[in-house]
């Protein structure tokens, strides 16, 4: 295997990447200096390097350079990108972003930052998920992200999510992540009825497993396959609770990568970045994200999810 030819695709919930400026627009309360969590700039361009220092490592024993495209989940606004994209580990990359401002409650959105060096963006856009709370007034969440653009001369379109979380109970907020399903599928459609046999990659923070409703929706609706369905086990996963793992973070993709008369980027793998500088090295959570905070408590680790990855290879 040749590593100049394999080309990596990512995606990282990143945990509340806040700045430390006040903004009356989003709930940013938690995350400013004065707040109980107090966080400074030292802290948050501590977890600047450290994201850059994980993003930069995905999925390298396999390739020369860092991933060529990041979904980004818990951003709170461009600027925080920015940042990030030119922190120690990300800034000799040639890293550009795709980003806009959601209406989400807690003033976080999702992003996509790609290596113009490889990747060419040609279209993007924000598609809301419209949801209702229990009197029917209208919820907001993360807006899903449209990226198209021409990977090494080919053509593909990236959808990124981060659907309602199950903070309610998994059953109870289930209808809100089959609306963010619904959303795909519409998404999908339109690009299917846009473009002849387009190339599509779903990823995101799905808060749901590959095999609940909402992401069994989108293999079949949208026809996409999902290579985490085998990545998920008692040991692996993408993110932990209650000592259980969970993979809320999932990469699928349509079945024309399969196809050599389709692609010239065929399917390599798929995998959980896990590394053991990301893990808790010691205690009862040894082996889990070491997190940035838990609770109001500061840990200064990267962010309780590990990133997802999928590898491509051109073959032509």
């Amino acid at each position: 295997m040749s590593k100049d030819k394999l080309y990596t695709i990512a995606f990282y919930n990143i945990e509340n990447l806040f700045d430390t400026i006040d903004d009356e627009n989003t709930n940013d309360d938690d995350f400013l200096p004065t707040s109980k969590k107090r966080w400074t700039t030292k802290r948050y361009e501590n977890k600047l390097r450290k994201l850059g220092q994980v993003i930069s490592q995905i999925g390298d024993e396999n390739t020369n350079t860092p991933p060529v495209i990041v979904g980004l989940a818990e951003v709170e606004n461009k600027r925080v990108v920015e940042d990030l994209l030119s922190s120690k580990y990300l800034k000799s990359h040639n890293y550009d972003l795709v980003h806009y401002d959601s209406s989400d409650e807690r003033g976080i959105d999702v992003a996509l930052i790609y290596n113009t060096d490889v990747f060419e963006v040609t279209h993007s856009e924000p598609f809301a998920i419209y949801l209702e709370n229990e009197n029917g007034e209208r919820d907001y969440t993360r807006d899903v992200l449209l990226v198209t653009g021409r990977l090494q001369g080919e053509q593909i379109h990236v959808i990124v999510n981060h659907w309602s979380s199950r903070r309610e109970g998994e059953k109870e907020s289930e209808p809100k992540r089959l609306a963010g399903a619904d959303t795909v599928n519409r998404i999908t459609e339109i690009l299917k009825t846009n473009y002849t046999d387009p190339k599509i990659i779903v990823m995101g923070d799905f808060n749901d497993n590959p095999n609940n409703n909402s992401i069994r929706s989108i293999e079949e609706t949208s026809q996409l396959y999902n290579p985490f369905k085998t990545v998920l086990s008692n040991e692996k996963g993408s993110m932990n609770y209650d000592f259980e793992w969970n993979l809320f973070d999932q990469i699928l993709i349509s079945t024309n990568f399969f196809d050599p008369k389709s692609t010239s980027l065929d399917f390599y793998k798929a995998d959980v970045f896990n590394s053991k500088f990301l893990t808790q090295y010691h205690g009862k959570y040894k082996g889990q994200p070491f997190r940035t905070y838990v609770g109001k408590h500061y840990k200064g680790g990267y962010s309780d999810h590990f990133p997802v990855y999928i590898e491509l290879e051109k073959d032509h």
